[in-house]
């Protein structure tokens, strides 16, 4: 499973692990960047039956500070109060995620807020034993602040602690940099906002089902005014690298099938080359169905969408992707995407 970052829109995923579980999709490997990240550390980091319960929780505490409903409001009036709840969390903060740091502080801090409490939030929703023990894999990117690298933290390859899940998501100027083994570590959304690269790089070889659950759309409107464009400019920022990503892979998987009808047209003579048996190693058939869930609802929030917390609009998100889930998982297609064939088949069954 690959969950891309977005900030509050990660709502939309986890209502999205809800309808993927009740149709029994249960990943052994989970991706995530920014809140993408946090979202598999509660995945990974409890068992099966509890998931759904754990980011439930987690969702509705970051929205337990402005339940206030919206219900029945018109679109404008949705906006305008989305406005409101969103500037609240920038001058109040989240309760359980970050809180303003006073002006005094801001003479040698890093950042704008103070992002201890998600800590505890994770230390308590999280069993971190678990990701370094369990079954599920997790890996969750950052970039290195010194260097402009991408760096990935993989429970097969290190210790995961509630650091590298702060480390992913520690978006400048708002959050501080993570530091981890000596070394700064901000959100990794700012090279890459989605692991879909890193999971194939990875694992060369990898025949998977892969569920990627985006947050931004890379298709949309022409804005209308100054705040569309600004939203307009996240959305392309944030899901362009996706795009590029599975249409690189796809294009891997063609080269790799011209490789191999080429290789066979070779006379029996040059089969035992060096040269011949190192490209019949790289080009071997994988097996990839990349089933894609994007969110494409509009919450009224306008540019202001990736931090606006509010119950009703963390409620709408939740149900937009359990919908979307359950929708996929109830296409006459839906079996067909864990068939095995050769090369990489994308579907998107909420388009």
């Amino acid at each position: 499973m690959v969950l891309q970052g977005g900030g509050a829109l990660g709502a939309y995923q986890g209502g999205a692990y809800e309808g993927f579980a009740e149709a029994g999709a249960h990943p052994n490997w989970v991706a995530g960047v920014s809140i993408g990240a946090i979202n598999a550390a509660l995945i990974a980091g409890n068992p099966p039956e509890a998931r759904v319960e754990r980011l439930r929780e987690f969702w509705w505490r970051m929205s337990a500070s402005m339940p206030w409903p919206a219900d029945g409001l018109p679109g404008p009036l949705r906006e305008l109060r989305n406005r409101g709840t969103a500037t609240a969390a920038g001058i109040f903060g989240i309760p359980g995620f970050f809180s303003p740091r006073w002006p005094a502080e801001w003479l040698s801090a890093l950042s704008v807020y103070d992002t201890a409490p998600l800590e505890q939030t994770l230390r308590e929703l999280v069993d971190f034993e678990r990701i370094n023990h369990g079954d599920v894999r997790l890996s969750v990117g950052a970039v290195n602040v010194r260097s402009g690298n991408s760096v990935y933290f993989d429970s097969r390859h290190c210790r995961i602690g509630p650091e590298h899940i702060m480390a992913s998501g520690a978006l400048p100027p708002g959050f501080a940099p993570v530091v981890i083994g000596g070394q700064p570590y901000w959100d990794g959304g700012m090279v890459s906002n989605s692991p879909l690269w890193y999971v194939f790089d990875e694992a060369p070889d990898l025949d998977a089902l892969v569920l990627q659950v985006d947050l931004f759309s890379a298709r949309g409107k022409l804005p209308g005014n100054l705040d569309e464009v600004q939203e307009r400019m996240m959305d392309i920022r944030y899901s362009s690298k996706t795009r590029f990503n599975s249409s690189q892979l796809s294009g891997q998987e063609e080269l790799k099938a011209a490789t191999r009808r080429l290789l066979a047209k070779l006379p029996p003579a040059l089969q035992g080359d060096p040269d011949v048996q190192r490209l019949a190693g790289a080009s071997r058939p994988r097996e990839i169905s990349l089933v894609h869930l994007i969110n494409r609802h509009d919450t009224h929030s306008g540019s202001v969408k990736d931090y606006e917390f509010s119950r009703a609009t963390v409620e709408q998100l939740w149900n937009a992707g359990l919908d979307d889930a359950r929708r996929s998982t109830h296409h006459a297609d839906w079996c067909h995407a864990a068939e095995h064939h050769d090369g990489m088949r994308v579907f998107d069954f909420t388009r």
